[in-house]
């Protein structure tokens, strides 16, 4: 009975994370019509000014037809160099300004719409589910490959929040064998913003349950902190799709928790295979709380920068290679959507790694 009682804990732990609301989340139940596949790959003007677009076709995945997006803005001289972008999670590439930082540096830009996420979602799919981040892999190896068409010999791949988590990951199981020069990230997902009790007990407890009831959601409740920090409409200063990049995120997935769980381990494990210098950055503080006050635009509402800090640290001692841990100064979660002074610094930092190594 002692046993059977040890057993089951795990998992009335982790049911009692799930509110029965999620099901209103539950988009299986909502769309009937065809799975068609993706067949138009040409490249498109895009929904930015002065970009274009291409939909890559990623096959048959567990959930039916596939795609990633890549978008993109060329130099109008013939640079070699380019700039790669992965965004994080509930997001979506919108950031023109980034992009038009980077030509007028002279570095070609890219960026990609993950599978399940802005441009590339398909309206059968759970919006941001996965069953395996190295899965992303195929994503960004379309878009590398898409670059040395073009002729671009040199390039820095970035990922901010899980995409940090991303391309770290991917730098981890690419090893030697990286097909980018460097890494940049903004404020990676290196590790959870809870308590003990939440880090060691509960997720881990999801993740094992992820490999049988996969499906099963995990509500993030409604903080709006974050997104009225970022949007025109609010107190921010920016403007992008609130169906892509939502105010309010939606419930995720056991096994969305269980493969960043797993990342993340990888990762702290595995850092000593990074083949390429890594920039890691993070804000200088942390903001506490749900609902929106002036605080939320000198800090980050998402993540703690301090584990970040430390994870960071730890991958330094075990890498050969050069990782640089630096901190942005009041910055926002994402800290190229801070304050100009902040952004600055931020953009700052990466064209200074960039040149370094």
């Amino acid at each position: 009975m002692k046993k059977t009682l040890t057993l089951a804990m795990p998992v009335l732990i982790a049911l009692a994370f799930v509110r029965p609301d999620a099901k209103a989340w539950d988009i299986d139940l909502k769309y009937k019509g065809p799975k068609t596949v993706t067949t138009d790959i040409s490249w498109h003007a895009d929904i930015l000014p002065g970009y274009e677009a291409r939909y890559v076709d990623q096959g048959e995945q567990f959930d039916g037809p596939c795609r990633s997006t890549i978008v993109r803005k060329k130099c109008k001289d013939h640079s070699k160099k380019g700039f790669l972008y992965i965004h994080g999670f509930n997001d979506y590439f919108f950031q023109s300004e980034m992009g038009e930082r980077f030509v007028d540096s002279g570095y070609h830009f890219y960026a990609v719409d993950l599978r399940r996420y802005g441009r590339s979602k398909e309206p059968w799919q759970y919006p941001y589910n996965i069953r395996d981040m190295r899965k992303y892999y195929d994503d960004i190896d379309s878009a590398v490959v898409q670059m040395r068409r073009d002729g671009i010999e040199d390039i820095t791949l970035g990922g901010h929040s899980t995409g940090g988590l991303t391309v770290i990951s991917y730098g981890v199981d690419k090893g030697k064998d990286i097909p980018v020069q460097r890494i940049v990230t903004d404020s990676p997902f290196l590790a959870w913003n809870f308590n003990s009790f939440y880090r060691h007990l509960l997720i881990p407890s999801v993740r094992n349950l992820s490999a049988v009831i996969k499906n099963a959601k995990v509500p993030q409740g409604k903080c709006d902190g974050y997104a009225y920090s970022l949007l025109k409409q609010f107190d921010g200063e920016w403007t992008y799709n609130t169906d892509w990049k939502m105010i309010y995120s939606p419930p995720v997935t056991f096994s969305w928790v269980g493969q960043i769980q797993t990342t993340q381990n990888r990762v702290k494990k595995h850092g000593d295979k990074l083949a390429v210098p890594v920039l890691i950055m993070h804000s200088s503080r942390k903001v506490d709380g749900c609902n929106y006050d002036p605080s939320f635009q000198y800090g980050d509402a998402v993540l703690d920068p301090h584990m970040i800090q430390n994870v960071g640290m730890r991958i330094k001692k075990m890498s050969s290679n050069p990782v640089t841990v630096c901190t942005i100064d009041s910055g926002l979660h994402d800290l190229i959507l801070s304050k100009k002074p902040h952004r600055d610094a931020a953009y700052d930092s990466i064209f200074s790694f960039i040149r370094q190594y």
